[in-house]
């Protein structure tokens, strides 16, 4: 059922984001502070998204391959 991999993926990226924005944000955190709020944004969704995109999700998607698939 297309509805249950649309919510278990929604939930998957949430499990992944979490964490990365928490230690994105733990180490540069002094340096990000100093930033305007829309330029920092600007620059965290310019490492997060990539970073997601091609070396976190590939990774947790094929871990979590049978329970994404299962109905």
């Amino acid at each position: 059922m297309k509805n249950s991999l649309t919510h278990k993926t929604a939930f998957l990226s949430w499990l992944v984001i979490y964490p990365v924005i928490n230690i994105v944000s733990y180490f540069f955190d002094d340096l990000l502070i100093q930033i305007p709020l829309l330029v920092r944004t600007l620059l965290l969704l310019a490492i997060l998204v990539p970073l997601m995109t091609y070396i976190i999700m590939p990774i947790y998607t094929k871990l979590f391959e049978k329970w994404l698939k299962k109905e």
